[in-house]
């Protein structure tokens, strides 16, 4: 049995380990972890904003006891940011001290290992374990469709070509963890490569649960009626729904306020920790603060 299969044998051990370090899984989203690293496959999570897609791959990392390398997608990314760059200022410091020393300096010898500056993905294939690095890619849907298919090798065979010096592959494949909130339609070709799974906003019981993991010094009813909040909110049309994260964020800021529980005033006065833009503010003060507090 390999190192792997010990520390992830099965789902229900997966469910608990992940509890143990402070992260609540249902068994589907547990499975689709499982698969991904014991096939292993890429796994592309989808979910609103805030329902822990991102907390998923760091919890992953700290049950296999392995680095997370984090690549956080933007309009515009490129190879430089992604996967590796030269060290140019090095470069041309031993253009120099050869040109003092009256050398030659080859140009197969300034675009070697040695100058080059190593980013998250390339970081992630060349970890050499025993156990799998994590390498989550968040927010996927933020960067372009030319980026995407700069994944495929990466996605399909644990490699990364680098033009120079040739085709990197990974002694010990990472588990790669995509997050999208879908503010565009990823390729298919993409999603072809990867593991699937939907993250919903989870009930009031589990998101109770939840936030109760990450705010333990908040009261229960703080909590519960945090929680109930939110969920009213979600009903609302807002921009930005609540979510899990929202939650959290809500319940810290009323505990460090004091707060003993959640009514019109505490809830006037913290909105801006579960609402995220001015029109949704609106909408939910029309609505009646007493009817977000459960009055």
């Amino acid at each position: 049995m390999s190192d792997v299969e010990k520390v992830v044998a099965d789902v229900p051990g997966l469910v608990r380990a992940l509890g143990d370090v402070g992260y609540l899984a249902d068994r589907g989203l547990a499975t689709a972890l499982f698969c991904a690293v014991r096939l292993p496959q890429p796994l592309l999570l989808e979910g609103e904003a805030g329902v822990g897609k991102t907390e998923a791959a760091k919890a992953l990392s700290a049950v296999l006891g392995t680095p997370l390398f984090r690549l956080q997608c933007y309009e515009g990314i490129d190879a430089s940011e992604a996967l590796y760059e030269w060290n140019y200022p090095r470069q041309l410091l031993a253009i120099r001290v050869a040109e003092a020393r009256e050398e030659t300096v080859a140009e197969e010898d300034l675009f070697g290992p040695d100058y080059l500056v190593a980013r998250p993905l390339l970081r992630a294939v060349e970890h050499p374990g025993p156990m799998p690095a994590v390498l989550l890619v968040d927010e996927v849907d933020r960067a372009d469709e030319e980026f995407e298919a700069f994944l495929f090798e990466l996605l399909a065979e644990s490699a990364i070509t680098i033009p120079e010096i040739g085709t990197v592959r990974a002694t010990v494949p990472p588990v790669v963890v995509l997050t999208s909130n879908r503010t565009r339609d990823l390729h298919d070709a993409l999603k072809r490569r990867c593991l699937y799974h939907w993250i919903d906003y989870p009930d009031v019981d589990r998101a109770t649960a939840i936030v109760r993991r990450r705010v333990p010094e908040a009261t229960e009813p703080l909590v519960s009626e945090a929680v109930s909040g939110v969920a009213r909110l979600r009903s609302l049309d807002l921009q930005k729904p609540p979510g899990v994260a929202e939650a959290i964020d809500w319940v810290r800021a009323m505990q460090v306020l004091g707060a003993k529980g959640l009514d019109i005033d505490v809830a006037e006065s913290t909105l801006g920790s579960v609402l995220k833009y001015r029109e949704d503010t609106d909408v939910v003060v029309e609505r009646g603060l007493d009817w977000v507090v459960g009055g």
